[in-house]
C-alpha cells in the first residue's frame, strides 16, 4: 500500500507537470500574429545572440559595465530602429538561443545562425543578410603542411556543433572531427596540439588570426561550408520577419553589412595582441570582480534558502503523515536524480514560458531548490544521529514535540552536520558557474567574456581557478572556525 501510494503521487506530479506545458504550447498555437504590435506597444526588442563570435558579436567593455558589441547588434539595432523601438541585446549559450526564442525569451535571435530545414520546423527565418564562407585556421608551424581541407587526412579537425563548417567536416573521409561549442576552447585546442586545424566562419577565423601571433587562417577549400546568416524568429511571427526583411533588403542594397558593419566590430575589437598577458588581464579586472560579486551573491542566497528548504523537507520526510512523507522523497529523488544544469534550464526556460523569471533570480532558485534536496538528506542524517533518549527526555520534562525539534533536537543535529553544512556552501560556489549558461554574470560568464575579448584562452582560466580556490578556502576556514566554537568543552 506504501508503494503504491509513491507511485501514484509520482504519477500525479509527472501528468501536472506535462498538463502545465501542454496548455503552454496550446495557447500559443492559437495566438494570432501581433507580434510586430506587441513589440511596438512595449517599445523594446529583445535580441538573444551568443557573444563568443567575433567579429559578429562579442563582449566589450565601455565604462566599466559589459556591453555585447559586433556586426550582427548593429544589425538588430538598424531593425529595431526602423520599426520604431530600442534594442536590447540579451546574452546566453549557443545551444540555448533558440530555446529561449521558443519560450519568448527573446524576441529574435541574430548570432551568424543558419537556416536548416530542422531548424525551420521549429522557428520562423528571415532572408538572408550575409553569406559567409569558411576559413581553416591552423598553428603557424603547419603552414607548409598544410593548404587546405585535402591536407587534413588522419588529422583530428575541430568545428563548432551545431554550425554548418562542423556538418562539413564530419564528410570529410579520413578525418577525425572534435566538435566543442565554444570557439575559444577550439583555439586552445588548436595551440596545445589537441587538433590539427579549426573549421570557422571566415570572418571570424580573421579575427582570431589577427590577434593571435601564433596561429594563421587558409583557405579551406570547403565551398559546401558556406552558409547564408539568417536572423530567427517566433514560429508565425510573419509580421516580424516581413519588418526586418524591409531592412535586410535596404542593408544589402548599400552593402552595409561587409562594407560598414564589420569593418566597425572589428575596429571595436580590442588588440592585445602586442601586450603583455598580465597587462591585458588587468585591463579586465572589472570583469573579474563583477563574476565575484555575481558568484558570491547565487551561492549566498541559494545556501539561506537551500538550508529552510532542507529543514522543511528534512521533517516532512520524517513525518509519519503519508502525504508528506511521499511529497518529501519525491522532492529529494526527482532533484537528486537530475543533473543541476537541466533544471537550471528548466527554471528559466521551461517556467519561464509561463512566468517571466530574470536569469539571475532562475539560476539562484534553480540552485536553491537542488541544494534543498541534499541539505534536506544531511539534516535528515543529523536528526537521526541524535539519541532517542534526548527527545523522550524533553517529553518528560514537559516540553511538546514540536518544542523538543526545536530546542534539543535540531541544535544538537546543526552541530553533527555542521562540517556537511560547510561542504555543501563550498559545492554551491562552484556550482554557481553552471549559471552561465543562461547569461548569468557570474566568473565563469565573465571568463568566458575575457577569452572572447583578448583570445588568449588560459589565462582567464587560471585566474578564475585561483579566485574560485581564494574563496572556498576562505569559506572552509571560516566554517572550522565556527565548527571549534561549537566543539568548545566538549571534551571537558
Amino acid at each position: 500500500m506504501k508503494h503504491f501510494k509513491f507511485i501514484a503521487i509520482m504519477f500525479i506530479f509527472f501528468i501536472g507537470l506535462l498538463g502545465m506545458f501542454s496548455t503552454t504550447n496550446a495557447s500559443a498555437a492559437n495566438t494570432s500574429d501581433h507580434y510586430l504590435a506587441n513589440i511596438k506597444k512595449k517599445g523594446t526588442l529583445v535580441m538573444g545572440t551568443s557573444p563568443d563570435y567575433p567579429p559578429y558579436e562579442f563582449l566589450g567593455n565601455k565604462d566599466g559595465q559589459n556591453e555585447v558589441e559586433g556586426a550582427d547588434v548593429q544589425l538588430g539595432q538598424k531593425i529595431a530602429k526602423d520599426m520604431g523601438v530600442k534594442l536590447q541585446v540579451k546574452s546566453m549559450g549557443f545551444d540555448s538561443l533558440l530555446v529561449g526564442l521558443q519560450t519568448n525569451k527573446v524576441d529574435m535571435v541574430i548570432a551568424g545562425l543558419n537556416k536548416t530545414p530542422q531548424r525551420a520546423k521549429s522557428v520562423s527565418f528571415s532572408n538572408s543578410y550575409y553569406k559567409s564562407g569558411t576559413g581553416l585556421i591552423i598553428n603557424k608551424d603547419d603552414k607548409n603542411k598544410i593548404k587546405d581541407y585535402h591536407d587534413l587526412k588522419g588529422k583530428a579537425v575541430g568545428a563548432q556543433v551545431g554550425s554548418v563548417q562542423y556538418d562539413s567536416v564530419k564528410k570529410l573521409a579520413g578525418v577525425s572531427t572534435k566538435g566543442m561549442e565554444n570557439a575559444n576552447d577550439l583555439i586552445m585546442a588548436l595551440k596545445s596540439n589537441k587538433i590539427s586545424a579549426v573549421a570557422m566562419d571566415q570572418s571570424v577565423a580573421q579575427a582570431y588570426a589577427n590577434h593571435n601571433s601564433g596561429i594563421v587562417t587558409i583557405p579551406s577549400g570547403l565551398h559546401s561550408g558556406d552558409s547564408d546568416n539568417n536572423i530567427a524568429f517566433s514560429k508565425g511571427a510573419s509580421s516580424l520577419v516581413q519588418s526586418a526583411n524591409k531592412t535586410i533588403s535596404n542593408v544589402q542594397k548599400g552593402n552595409q553589412y561587409t562594407n560598414k558593419f564589420i569593418p566597425t566590430a572589428i575596429n571595436e575589437m580590442p588588440n592585445n595582441k602586442n601586450q603583455s598577458t598580465a597587462n591585458s588581464m588587468w585591463q579586465y579586472k572589472d570583469f573579474f570582480i563583477s563574476g565575484i560579486e555575481n558568484t558570491i551573491l547565487i551561492s549566498v542566497i541559494s545556501v539561506i534558502f537551500g538550508i529552510i528548504l532542507g529543514v522543511i523537507f528534512a521533517l516532512m520526510r520524517l513525518s509519519h503523515n503519508w502525504l508528506l512523507h511521499a511529497v518529501a522523497v519525491c522532492y529529494i529523488e526527482f532533484i537528486r536524480g537530475t543533473p543541476q544544469l537541466v533544471q537550471i534550464m528548466f527554471v528559466y526556460f521551461g517556467l519561464g514560458a509561463v512566468v517571466n523569471v530574470p536569469a539571475l533570480t532562475a539560476g539562484i532558485v534553480a540552485i536553491s531548490i537542488n541544494s534543498g534536496a541534499y541539505v534536506a538528506e544531511i539534516i535528515r542524517s543529523g536528526i537521526t544521529s541524535i539519541s532517542v533518549g534526548q527527545n523522550e527526555a524533553a517529553l518528560s520534562l514537559g516540553l511538546s514535540s514540536k518544542q523538543s525539534m526545536r530546542y534539543i533536537v535540531l541544535p544538537q543535529a546543526f552541530k553533527n552536520i555542521w562540517p556537511a553544512l560547510g561542504n555543501e556552501l563550498v559545492t554551491l560556489i562552484k556550482d554557481s558557474s553552471l549559471a552561465s549558461t543562461i547569461g548569468v554574470g557570474e566568473l565563469m560568464y565573465q571568463m568566458r567574456a575575457v577569452q572572447a575579448d583578448t583570445y588568449k584562452g588560459v589565462a582567464p582560466i587560471a585566474i578564475i581557478m585561483v579566485i574560485y580556490f581564494i574563496i572556498t578556502f576562505a569559506i572552509s576556514r571560516m566554517m572550522k572556525y565556527f565548527e571549534g566554537k561549537f566543539n568548545h568543552g566538549t571534551n571537558d
